[in-house]
């Protein structure tokens, strides 16, 4: 009976200190909203490892570029790993699916981040699910290919409209790799009746380059970040033949309730560039964007 006795207690104080440990776990509750943030004490930064934005070592320019925001408001900060396909849905826990410049909810997911930050580039379709802080990186879609390729640089015509025409036409009857669910996205170009056959690469965009050097495609799309750091790695393997898009933005992603995090943020932004701050962190990651956009960064 002693025994019984024991073993009830046991089981009654487990079950009691098991519904105190899910009490505490649940009364944290997670939003979009600077008082929220500011009450969980942390900001979690969703980032995917890409070019030099997120190294995936710890560093990069939008991880510097996130933990100097948390620390102007004054919260903890934690990077939260994503990858593209979801990305989207772990900030507002909406799954879509973007076609073209449009987009449909499709699900529910669980929201794991209060920020995107990792070269995000300004899309329609993204702009009507998430809110953009102001441009923080310039970029472009580039046609690539390797060094060896027949397929020759185009020839500035000072017309960027004329420019991306050119390199248009070059891909004619060419396998083009490129990534679905990104600004590198071959149907935003309009390029599925120009190519041989388009592929969507399945790994991630930091294996683009290395793909078309190993022959999986002749040619990819490459944005400027990640052409940059290609370039840096195997400037003698591959060449840029010419423009595909026009120039886009960069900029970090907040959810459609978190307005006040994303003023913030552009606050916060403002004085980083005023007093020179972001256009080191720029210098430190992609030195070489200052030469192809001498315009976007104030020099201080």
């Amino acid at each position: 009976m002693q025994k019984q006795l024991k073993n009830w207690l046991r089981q009654f104080f487990g079950a009691v200190i098991l519904l105190l440990c899910v009490g505490s776990f649940t009364s944290q509750t997670w939003g979009s909203d600077i008082a929220t943030v500011k009450k969980n004490g942390v900001l979690r930064h969703l980032g995917v490892p890409y070019a030099n934005f997120v190294t995936g070592s710890g560093d990069g320019l939008d991880v510097e570029l996130m933990q100097l925001f948390a620390r102007h408001l004054n919260v903890r900060y934690e990077y939260v790993k994503t990858d593209w396909p979801t990305i989207i849905q772990d900030l507002t826990g909406k799954i879509v699916k973007p076609s073209g410049d449009m987009v449909q909810v499709i699900g529910q997911a669980p929201i794991k981040g209060d920020v995107i930050a990792n070269g995000f580039t300004i899309l329609p379709w993204r702009e009507k699910v998430v809110l953009f802080s102001a441009p923080t990186f310039p970029t472009q879609v580039w046609l690539m290919t390797r060094s060896d390729s027949p397929i020759t640089p185009i020839r500035p015509t000072g017309a960027l409209e004329q420019d991306i025409v050119q390199t248009k036409n070059l891909l004619k009857g060419h396998r083009l790799l490129g990534k679905s669910g990104t600004c590198l996205e071959p149907s935003l170009y309009a390029l599925e009746s120009i190519v041989s056959e388009q592929i969507l690469f399945p790994g991630n965009l930091n294996e683009l380059a290395p793909a078309v050097m190993n022959g999986d495609a002749e040619t990819a799309l490459l944005d400027v970040p990640d052409a940059l750091v290609a370039l840096g790695k195997w400037g003698g393997q591959i060449k840029i033949i010419g423009p595909i898009s026009v120039v886009q933005d960069m900029a970090p992603a907040f959810a459609l309730d978190g307005k006040d995090m994303m003023d913030a943020f552009n606050a916060f932004y403002k004085q980083l560039i005023k007093d020179g701050t972001y256009q080191s962190l720029v210098k430190k990651y992609y030195p070489a964007v200052f030469s192809y956009f001498p315009d976007f960064f104030p020099v201080k």
